[in-house]
């Protein structure tokens, strides 16, 4: 079974970065998900999909992986561009 560790975006609900800048330790799914036929649930028998970890870094991430002998694929963070703006910008004309 392979996990993945990687670093959650930010919820379109935030404004902030508040709980961004911790890495996750996540089974990736063995088993698709079933829908129960008598009360639509969506559901499955892997219980490995449950387990979230989360670290402070990647190292500890990646370390906590090799030390269990767990396979494990890394995504690095998309990196935000920072646009400095000033309030006169609003008011710029520009043609």
């Amino acid at each position: 079974m392979v996990a993945r560790i990687f670093k959650p975006t930010k919820n379109a609900m935030q404004s902030g970065m508040k709980r961004c800048d911790k890495w996750r330790f996540e089974y990736a799914p063995e088993q698709s998900k079933e829908i129960d036929p008598l009360m639509g649930w969506t559901g499955s028998s892997d219980m490995k999909s449950q387990i979230r970890l989360t670290f402070d870094s990647k190292d500890e991430a990646v370390a906590y992986a090799e030390r269990n002998n767990i396979d494990y694929v890394v995504h690095e963070p998309h990196v935000r561009k920072k646009r400095l703006k000033n309030y006169a910008d609003v008011f710029a004309y520009r043609s």
